[in-house]
């Protein structure tokens, strides 16, 4: 489920909406079924939020799109991706609290 400010993306999408995006994206890889997950998306929701304009904030299912977790070695979900022109700039793995979000994206969007 996705906020306000955040989308989903897919497999077949992502090139074109991550990798070729002039704007850093954080990519959030989940599935339903995931409760740490579940907990996390209030936390991706208030991130898209404050850095709407400056960050993309996208979700992908791993359930329904195997190929792209699969490319980026994606083996533990809640898993982060920050993609900076079209390279992995940064990973979070786990549920972790928005502090640590934040330090992250700041270490990418100088």
């Amino acid at each position: 489920m996705a906020g306000q400010f955040v989308s989903e993306v897919t497999d077949a999408e992502f090139e074109q909406k991550v990798l070729q995006s002039d704007t850093p994206v954080l990519v959030d890889f989940w599935a339903a079924w995931c409760g740490p997950c579940r907990a996390l998306a209030p936390v991706v929701d208030a991130v898209a939020e404050q850095y709407d304009g400056k960050l993309k904030v996208m979700k992908m299912d791993v359930d329904k799109n195997n190929m792209t977790p699969g490319r980026y070695g994606i083996r533990g979900i809640p898993a982060l991706l920050v993609f900076k022109g079209g390279k992995v700039a940064e990973q979070i793995v786990g549920f972790v609290p928005k502090d640590t979000i934040d330090e992250t994206l700041k270490r990418v969007l100088v």
